[in-house]
């Protein structure tokens, strides 16, 4: 009895125990089943979200069918660890958000050709971070330029000009030149050349947040700042760029391999057709694409600094001195700004001393210092303007005028060391210089922004141009067009200045009569001071041509003995002919 007891009691505890591991095995296999819907769920929702952003892309939407081989805006790939990864791509990548880079996004944002490109901006200047805000009182910038009609007209065709006029600035009519020998002088009047005003002055501030508001504005341009540095470029190989018959599974990764790959500090990487170096003097994007320059040091500093008159100032003045040029602009509301070139050593020393010391020195350079004030001619303008009647110019007769005295320092003074840079090349495949990253000049002129400006307007016409027939806008062929358009005005302008820093360097008698001479033929001379404005007006053609012909008709047989054309000819027009040969001209 108790062995039938004890069988019936272990069958009813096997029995318990295998329905325990049923239910087990049963939760086991609900929770599992859940966990496949969850992900089967989760996966539906993840492609939805996938396929929605690249239906939304607006890569190149409005252009041609040619231009738009590359995917929409974002490309998906799978990493190392299977994960989807989001690579942004840009029809264009401009490196350097400062005041050429900014002009060029805002000048291919105003054509209807180029308005549909998608633009990235890679800068780690909070200031294109920070908005587009000036107050009302806040002190003048000593950093300045000196802004031409050529570059005031690309300014109101992109729509930035009126934010310009909103803020201080200086439009001037007259300029006045002249030599601490006391020799000679020129004066410069906005009408003698038809024109409203010889430029106008504008604090570098003022120009960038005016572009940066003029960008933000245009709502229907698609343009990414991107707040930091540019570490690398990967340019397509040549193999990469000419491949074809690529199976449409592959399409996406054939189009990545044609466009160039950036790697930026924060670890971000993005693709873009053409790479816009825009980035200074010391361009990465010129060091990473291998392009060389020629060049020279001219163991020369300038010191700038903004400072305050008892009136307010309208004109223009420069007076060579015997370590260089001094010049002070207007910018508005009683304010000038100062440029003026010394040593190396001797800017440090003026950049530390106190401020009465260095306003003294200031007006003792602009005025009294170094030599008499300019009241008679060696060269008389009486005398050359009996030879050429018909062509003296309307100021012949105009007094030279001392500038404003100065009687107040108005800003911080910084200093920064002189040098002439141009680069062999501007362009190559998917790669294009503008600005400083592509040449600097001597400061004398003011011209070396300018320079920059008109390398933007060239550059957008040639994108534009490439767009309209459906081009490759980062192929070389066509970069090279804009190369061959900027380069040999480039280099005329620089050939100029360079020539007229080393005339201005020499303190020696005959020389220094040639220079006067110089002035007072600018002065007197209506056609040759017209043609003068025209250069310093940003009138490339003009100069281009002229420079050709000096370069390419003058000898010193042709100069048959009058000795102050062949000096010019030796000291001027022959140094621009190596001047121009060592930069590549």
């Amino acid at each position: 009895m108790l062995t039938i007891v004890f069988y019936l009691s272990e069958n009813d505890s096997n029995r318990q125990q295998s329905r325990r591991h049923e239910q087990v095995k049963y939760l086991a296999l609900r929770i599992h089943l859940r966990i496949i819907v969850v992900l089967i769920a989760t996966r539906k929702f993840a492609s939805n979200i996938f396929a929605r952003r690249l239906a939304t892309g607006t890569f190149c939407t409005n252009a041609p069918s040619e231009l738009n081989d590359v995917p929409s805006g974002s490309h998906f790939y799978k990493d190392d660890a299977g994960f989807m990864k989001d690579v942004p791509q840009h029809d264009i990548a401009i490196v350097g958000g400062g005041m050429v880079g900014m002009a060029l996004a805002c000048s291919l944002a105003s054509m209807p050709l180029t308005k549909h490109l998608s633009i990235a901006i890679i800068d780690s200047n909070p200031a294109l971070s920070n908005g587009p805000i000036i107050k009302k009182n806040e002190p003048p910038d000593p950093r300045v330029s000196t802004v031409t009609p050529a570059t005031i007209s690309l300014f109101k065709d992109i729509g930035a000009w009126e934010f310009v006029e909103q803020h201080r600035h200086a439009y001037f009519d007259k300029m006045q030149v002249w030599d601490y020998t006391g020799f000679g002088y020129t004066r410069y009047n906005a009408r003698e050349a038809d024109k409203d005003v010889l430029g106008c002055v504008v604090e570098n501030k003022v120009l960038h947040k005016s572009l940066l508001s003029c960008l933000q504005q245009n709502k229907d341009f698609s343009s990414t700042i991107y707040p930091t540095r540019l570490s690398s470029i990967s340019l397509p190989t040549r193999s990469s760029v000419s491949s074809a018959g690529a199976s449409v599974s592959s399409k996406s990764s054939k189009n990545l391999s044609n466009l160039a790959k950036l790697d930026l500090s924060d670890g971000t990487n993005l693709y873009a057709k053409l790479v816009v170096g825009a980035d200074g003097s010391k361009s990465r994007v010129r060091e990473l694409a291998g392009i060389k320059t020629t060049g020279w040091n001219y163991s020369q500093s300038a010191v700038i600094c903004t400072i305050e008159h008892d009136t307010e100032n309208f004109c223009a003045w420069q007076r060579f001195l015997p370590a260089g040029p001094i010049a002070l602009l207007p910018i508005g509301d009683n304010f000038s700004n100062i440029v003026w070139t010394m040593s190396p050593k001797d800017a440090s020393n003026h950049k530390i001393m106190n401020e009465a010391d260095f306003v003294k020195a200031v007006n003792h350079a602009l005025d009294f210092g170094y030599g008499p004030r300019p009241e008679s001619r060696v060269f008389g303008g009486d005398v050359i303007s009996s030879f050429f009647k018909p062509d003296v110019t309307s100021s012949v007769h105009e007094q030279f005028e001392p500038p404003p005295k100065v009687v107040k320092l108005a800003s911080d003074r910084m200093a920064f060391p002189l040098s002439l840079m141009h680069a062999n090349q501007y362009a190559c495949k998917h790669v294009v210089l503008v600005g400083d990253a592509a040449h600097t000049v001597h400061p004398l002129a003011g011209q070396g922004v300018n320079m920059g400006y008109g390398d933007v307007s060239s550059l957008s016409n040639v994108i534009a141009d490439g767009v309209a027939v459906g081009s490759d806008i980062g192929e070389v062929t066509l970069l090279k067009k804009y190369e061959a358009d900027r380069k040999t005005a480039n280099i005329a302008m620089m050939a100029v200045l360079d020539g007229f820093q080393k005339a201005y360097s020499v303190d020696f008698g005959p020389i220094n009569i040639l220079r006067a001479a110089a002035f007072n033929g600018a002065n007197v001379l209506a056609p040759l001071k017209r043609n003068i404005i025209s250069y310093a007006s940003g009138e490339r053609d003009r100069l281009a041509v002229a420079w050709r012909e000096a370069c390419d008709g003058a000898t010193a047989e042709q100069a048959a003995g009058g000795s102050i054309r062949c000096a010019v000819e030796e000291g001027g027009v022959r140094r621009c002919t190596t001047t121009a040969e060592r930069l590549g001209g």
